[in-house]
């Protein structure tokens, strides 16, 4: 093997050794995994990529920079087809602006270009239409999510400012555990441990008004789940309480579109004689449902809880106050 050759291929094994110890190696630490000696190991520094760094403040240890690491990823036509799907709901469902999606799809599209023109076409669209000047254009938005992602790759705690709905700001330190987009309020949020409380709670990070990574080094408890925490959840709300069954009927009208999506992964539906649908779940909060059952209008008959059912009946109430036909319908 030619020096040029062999040379490439130890930064190549470094680079690997370093993203297996985020928390860095020390020189020697290098020269002994690899068998070299350790000059060997400094001659190599000048040569290497820049997101492999020698920190001075850390021992001088040798780390690699995560947030600037390229990743060689290779899909199938059908694969880019899955991708463009996601990035389309991504495009379509949140609202601010976000660089990083609209690099990562101008390099799918490239990517494409002469396997499949028409995909790499659209994938190029969305990309452009996530940096569109009309969406909401959010720097401390998009710090804080460079931060969070950040900090769950490498398992390091952030101190967060975040704002409640009452606007008063709260300072906690906070070990992300998960990211959850949330289709129904534009949003994303982060799952994670909160201390105070000293608990795994939930966090929009829009509402983060600032973010600071820290040294503290945190772990994910193996039994985390974040299947098993949403899986009564309707959206982003989760409880430790009990499920609620949520029942409602669906007219003949709209059965046979109700029926076509599986909505929730606890559901059952049963068909009815008259062409009705009988929809049932259990949701950790049947409130988070409101807008999806609002959208059905009259088409749709909250059965149970009777708390939600009451809920849709007053505000029924308040919409023929406002439009005028209370007098109607005594």
């Amino acid at each position: 093997m030619l020096p040029a050759e062999k040379k490439a291929e130890r930064i190549i094994e470094i680079e690997q050794l370093l993203l297996s110890h985020p928390e860095g190696m020390t020189a020697a630490e290098i020269s002994r995994r690899l068998g070299v000696n350790r000059s060997t190991i400094h001659r190599y520094l000048p040569s290497m990529p820049a997101h492999i760094y020698l920190d001075d403040l850390d021992g001088h240890r040798w780390k690699i920079d995560r947030s600037a690491y390229l990743f060689n990823v290779r899909f199938s036509l059908n694969e880019a087809m899955a991708i463009h799907l996601a990035t389309r709901l991504l495009t379509t469902r949140i609202e601010r602006q976000n660089p990083h999606a609209a690099s990562a799809l101008r390099k799918l599209a490239t990517a494409l270009e002469r396997l499949a023109p028409c995909i790499c076409l659209h994938l190029k669209q969305s990309a452009d239409n996530m940096e569109n000047p009309q969406r909401k254009q959010d720097p401390n938005f998009l710090r804080s999510l460079e931060m969070l992602t950040l900090s769950w790759a490498e398992e390091r705690k952030v101190k967060v400012w975040h704002r409640k709905d009452d606007h008063q700001i709260n300072e906690y330190i906070f070990s992300p555990y998960f990211i959850e987009p949330y289709a129904i309020g534009q949003a994303i949020h982060v799952i994670g441990f909160r201390e105070p409380p000293n608990a795994i709670r939930t966090m929009k990070i829009e509402r983060i008004e600032r973010i600071e990574l820290t040294s503290q080094k945190y772990e994910i408890p193996h039994d985390f789940n974040s299947d098993d925490l949403l899986k009564y959840a309707w959206g982003i709300w989760y409880t430790d309480e009990e499920p609620v069954q949520v029942v409602l009927k669906f007219n003949s009208r709209v059965a046979r579109r109700v029926g076509e999506t599986r909505w929730h992964r606890t559901e059952q539906v049963t068909p009815n004689e008259d062409g009705s649908l009988l929809w049932r779940a259990w949701i950790a909060e049947p409130l988070e449902m409101l807008p999806w059952i609002r959208g059905w209008g009259a088409d749709c008959e909250v059965l149970e809880p009777e708390e939600l059912r009451k809920t849709l009946k007053e505000e029924s109430m308040n919409l023929m106050r406002i439009y005028g036909q209370s007098d109607k319908y005594p």
